[in-house]
C-alpha cells in the first residue's frame, strides 16, 4: 500500500520475528536453562541489552539502505500527535502481559513456571475484556498447547538421554581434552563454534539444534577458562545463532512463514535476499558479544 521495496519489507518482517527468542520471555532461553542448569531469570536479564542493540542495528540498517536507495522507502507516512496518542492504548495489553510475567519473576513473587501460569491468567483476562473469550477459542488454545508441549518434551527427553550417553561414554570429556590439547586461543575456539552453528543452522530446525548440540558444546566453552565466557553469556550467544538459523535458507523457518502469508505470491528468493542484510547485522551482534561479553553480562551482574 505504501510502495515499500517488497524484498526489504519481507526481510525486515522475517528478521524482526527472530527477536522474540532473545528478548524475554523466551522459550528458547528456558530450554537452554534446563539443559545447562543456568538461571532463567539471569538469562532473561542478559538477553535484554543485546536484544535492544540488535533491534537498533536492524533499524539503522533499514535507514542506511533507504537513504542509499530512497525509492525503497516508499511513501512518507505522516500522522499528528493526536493520532499517535490515540494509538498508544493498543500497546497496553501486551505491556501488561509482559510486566505480569517478567515482573513477577524479578519481584520474587513467582518462579518462571509459576510466572507462565500468571501469564495464562492475564491472557484469559485480556481476551475476556476484549470479548474474544469463548469455549472454542479455549479448546483451540489447549490443543495447541498440548501439541507444542508434547513435541518439546519428546525432544528434551531425547536430548537429556543423549547427554547421559555422552557422559557415560566419556565423549564430552574427550572432546574437551582434545580442544584444550590443540592449544587454540579461547576466541578462536568460539569463532569455530560459531561457524559450525551457522552452517548447521542452514539445515537444522532451531530447537532440535539447540537440544542436540548444547550438551556437547557447553562443557567446551566452560573449559576455555575465560570467566566472562560463562553459562549465561553462552546462552545469549547460542540464541543469537538460533536467530541466524531462522532467516538463513534453505531451512530458515521465518522465511517460509513470511512467504506463506504473501497475498500476491512471488518468489521465495525475494524473502531470502531481503533477509540477507539482517543476517549480517546478527553476525555483527555476535562479534560484539564475543569481544564485549559485558554486553550481555552487565545487566544480570548489576541486578544481582
Amino acid at each position: 500500500k505504501n510502495d515499500y521495496n517488497e524484498s526489504l519489507f519481507l526481510g525486515s518482517v522475517a528478521a524482526g520475528g527472530t527477536l522474540g527468542i532473545l528478548i524475554p520471555p523466551s522459550i528458547a532461553l528456558v530450554i537452554y536453562g534446563l539443559l545447562t542448569d543456568t538461571s532463567v531469570p539471569e538469562l532473561y536479564l542478559a538477553g535484554i541489552v543485546p536484544g535492544m542493540v540488535l533491534a537498533i542495528l536492524f533499524s539503522l540498517l533499514i535507514i542506511f539502505i533507504c537513504s542509499y536507495r530512497q525509492d525503497w522507502g516508499g511513501k512518507s507516512i505522516r500522522s499528528t500527535w493526536k493520532d499517535k496518542w490515540e494509538s498508544l492504548p493498543d500497546l497496553l495489553p501486551p505491556i501488561f502481559l509482559f510486566l505480569g510475567v517478567v515482573g513477577s519473576i524479578y519481584g520474587g513473587i513467582a518462579t518462571p513456571t509459576e510466572a507462565a501460569a500468571i501469564g495464562v491468567i492475564i491472557a484469559v483476562g485480556i481476551a475476556a475484556y476484549f470479548k474474544s473469550l469463548s469455549i472454542s477459542m479455549l479448546k483451540e488454545a489447549f490443543e495447541a498447547t498440548m501439541r507444542t508441549t508434547a513435541m518439546i518434551m519428546i525432544i528434551i527427553f531425547a536430548a537429556l538421554f543423549l547427554n547421559f550417553v555422552l557422559g557415560i561414554l566419556g565423549i564430552t570429556r574427550e572432546i574437551v581434552s582434545f580442544i584444550n590439547g590443540v592449544g587454540l586461543s579461547p576466541i578462536f575456539t568460539i569463532y569455530i563454534i560459531v561457524l559450525v552453528y551457522v552452517i548447521m543452522g542452514m539445515f537444522m530446525e532451531t530447537v532440535a539444534m539447540l537440544l542436540t548440540t548444547v550438551p556437547i558444546v557447553f562443557p567446551i566453552v566452560l573449559g576455555l577458562g575465560v570467566p566472562e565466557y560463562n553459562g549465561v553469556w553462552f546462552g545469549i550467544l547460542v540464541t543469537l545463532l538460533m536467530e541466524t538459523a531462522l532467516i538463513t535458507p534453505p531451512i530458515g523457518i521465518n522465511l517460509y512463514v513470511v512467504q506463506s502469508i504473501r497475498k500476491r505470491g512471488g518468489s521465495f528468493n525475494d524473502v531470502a535476499l531481503g533477509a540477507l542484510p539482517f543476517v549480517l547485522a546478527i553476525l555483527a551482534m555476535i562479534i560484539i558479544l564475543i569481544h564485549f561479553p559485558e554486553t550481555a553480562l552487565w545487566l544480570p551482574q548489576t541486578f544481582y
